[in-house]
């Protein structure tokens, strides 16, 4: 979990996500990559120069079989508030609408569904759990499927909702987190989503795998470059030293 410490600590400063005085929620989804942030950010608290809070929200699917108590008291046990939402967007998308390229539309209503919930709850911040692999992936979903250069950003401000995501694991492999996952015993909740593994973002995951041993620095080139260009918010600043990023 150092390792992850280190990593987040030189992301968020190096793209200046966290002030003092921030009141920070963490969008817990039950996987590895939230449960590590909430984790991670639940340490840097303690020692970070700029005082932050950290609070956890769940957007409940309505799925069966997803058991949210023990992450409950994992944040009881990290003192960190637990907000949850119920919601019945997994019916509204499998059952009623039918729909055979859901990941879009889920994607969408989860998301308005927590920035709902973080306008309730006055927290303008929200930390999500995408790391280097996922920024990756996404250059190359906007680079095959949609002609683009492009990625989600380090650090997002919603103009339209008032409210700035931040993503803290940028700096973190995705071997990183299953690795410190399965060493913390996070309280995974399994997902029992039809779509999991049948989605363009699993094609090209394995399509990265297969390229990597013929490529064995082919993430680490793409991440380096979405820096260097830079796109849209990815420059970070100048203290920023890129090697040895990020540790497997």
């Amino acid at each position: 979990m150092k390792k992850i410490l280190s990593y987040t600590r030189r992301c968020v400063e190096d793209y200046d996500m966290i002030k003092a005085g921030d009141r920070i929620a963490v969008g817990v989804s039950g996987g590895k990559d939230s449960l590590t942030l909430l984790t991670a950010l639940a340490n840097l608290r303690k020692f970070y120069p700029e005082p932050f809070t950290v609070e956890a929200v769940t957007v409940e699917m309505g799925m069966e079989g997803m058991d949210f108590s023990p992450v409950a008291e994992y944040c009881q046990k990290l003192d960190v508030p637990y907000h949850r939402v119920q919601t019945e967007i997994s019916h509204i998308i499998f059952d009623l609408r039918k729909e055979k390229n859901p990941c879009s539309l889920c994607a969408k209503m989860r998301r308005g569904t927590l920035h709902e919930e973080l306008q309730r709850l006055g927290i303008n911040k929200v930390a999500l759990g995408h790391h280097y692999d996922d920024a990756v992936e996404t250059f190359f979903l906007s680079l095959f499927y949609e002609g683009r250069l492009s990625c989600f950003q380090p650090v997002t401000d919603l103009d339209r909702t008032g409210i700035t995501q931040i993503r803290p694991l940028l700096y973190c492999s995705e071997g990183m987190i299953r690795g410190a996952a399965g060493r913390l015993g996070l309280p995974i909740v399994h997902n029992p989503c039809p779509a999991n593994g049948h989605t363009k973002r699993q094609e090209v995951k394995e399509l990265i795998q297969e390229l990597s041993p013929r490529y064995p620095h082919l993430k680490e080139y793409v991440f380096r470059s979405m820096q260097r260009l830079p796109l849209p918010a990815w420059d970070p600043t100048p203290r920023t030293d890129r090697r040895n990023l990020p540790l497997e």
